[in-house]
């Protein structure tokens, strides 16, 4: 299964995370993604983000996905106890042929961001009509 996933959208980690993003302490999203007859589906995991601090740009053939904490929020408060980093997002998808680029949407909600990457026609399931 991760081996089609790879066919479709190869896995990209960024060389150099200080040049792609402003911040020190940048995270790599857990990822999720599945098929259906007509797209594929990827659920990206950022929790702490706000809508508004998300941007994906498609780049040549790569989807990037960023989404920039609000550290002064976090600066305002006093902490007993952190389990877990806070810092920004960042992955990196190389994108085949396969995707029909203009047609990518995303949603967000509760700390998940939902992206649709509609197929190519060429590679939808078809049914043939017998006569």
């Amino acid at each position: 299964m991760e081996e089609k996933a790879n066919e479709l959208i190869n896995v990209n980690e960024p060389n150099n995370w200080d040049e792609v993003l402003e911040s020190e302490v940048s995270y790599s999203p857990a990822v999720n993604i599945y098929e259906t007859g007509e797209n594929f589906v990827m659920l990206v995991n950022m929790p702490g983000i706000e809508r508004k601090n998300i941007t994906l740009k498609i780049e040549k053939d790569n989807l990037l996905i960023f989404g920039k904490i609000n550290y002064a929020e976090d600066s305002s408060r006093k902490f007993i106890l952190t389990e877990y980093g806070i810092g920004h997002y960042f992955r990196k998808f190389n994108l085949s042929d396969n995707i029909d680029v203009s047609g990518i949407e995303a949603s967000y909600e509760n700390g998940r961001l939902a992206v649709i990457l509609p197929k190519h026609e060429r590679i939808k399931p078809k049914v043939i009509k017998i006569d």
